[in-house]
């Protein structure tokens, strides 16, 4: 069944080919080893989710997210948490705390306006330890723009990250995860990583937390991990945070933690 995978923001009215191939990994692929990662945590304890491997990947034009790429290099039972839309002063420090409280690094592909109206939250997200990657500037449906207009937003997503973070973006997910050809040429052009899902919750809809960590038990199980998309934009995500995170622990899923190389390192 199709999925509509993202959505606005608490705060917003919603805005009313073949994806580029899976490539294959270099060699300069690094993974850091268990023991590193908890290092890293450890004054979490035992009870904590934790994070329990990072995998670094190079800065290029690859693909990812089995809803239309190839999959991450992950073990049977390892996820990835992504988070979209934010950052948003009423949702994402809940988002934070939740995170920090089970020593669990994530991915936040943040959307340029927010990032600029709330630059300070924005660099708390990253000071936390977590990956940020590019979410286009506006939250555009890009299939109903003309190229101009899709590589405005792109010039201007990058932008906002150069004036908040400094230099440039590793990693890029498009809103709705609608693809364009326009785009992928120019994201290829200048290396960054493809983000997509492997899978999601629906936490943009109306449901319990209780609920959403059924789906994602289920989904989980199903998928036997990978990428989970969730947003830090939504009240009600960050609600369920605490019980998501404790419920993937519970069915002995372990997180993984993504980073891209310095951009130096080209």
């Amino acid at each position: 069944m199709k999925q509509a995978w993202d959505a606005p923001r608490d705060d917003e009215t919603p805005v009313s080919s073949r994806p580029i191939g899976w490539p294959r990994l270099r060699t300069a692929l690094t993974v850091l080893t268990l023991g590193q990662a908890l290092a890293a945590a450890a004054d979490c304890g035992d009870a904590a989710l934790g994070t329990s491997r990072v995998l670094t990947l190079p800065r290029e034009a690859a693909a990812y997210g089995r809803a239309q790429h190839g999959p991450l290099p992950l073990q049977p039972g390892e996820v990835v948490i992504t988070f979209d839309d934010g950052p948003r002063p009423a949702s994402t420090p809940l988002v934070l705390k939740a995170l920090k409280a089970e020593c669990v690094r994530a991915t936040f592909f943040m959307n340029g306006e927010p990032m600029l109206a709330d630059a300070a939250l924005a660099r708390e997200v990253k000071a936390q330890g977590h990956s940020i990657g590019l979410h286009g500037f506006r939250h555009p449906h890009f299939s109903l723009l003309p190229a101009s207009e899709q590589l405005d937003d792109l010039r201007a997503v990058e932008a906002a990250y150069r004036e908040v973070f400094g230099g440039r973006a590793a990693a890029y997910r498009f809103p709705f995860l609608e693809e364009t050809p326009v785009l992928r040429e120019a994201l290829a052009a200048s290396r960054y990583t493809l983000m997509s899902v492997d899978l999601g919750v629906e936490d943009w809809e109306p449901q319990s937390a209780q609920q959403m960590a059924d789906k994602l038990v289920q989904r989980l199980a199903a998928s036997g991990g990978g990428i989970v998309l969730l947003h830090d934009a939504q009240d009600r995500t960050a609600a369920a945070l605490p019980l998501l995170l404790r419920t993937i622990k519970a069915h002995g899923y372990r997180v993984v933690h993504l980073r891209w190389d310095e951009e130096s390192g080209h």
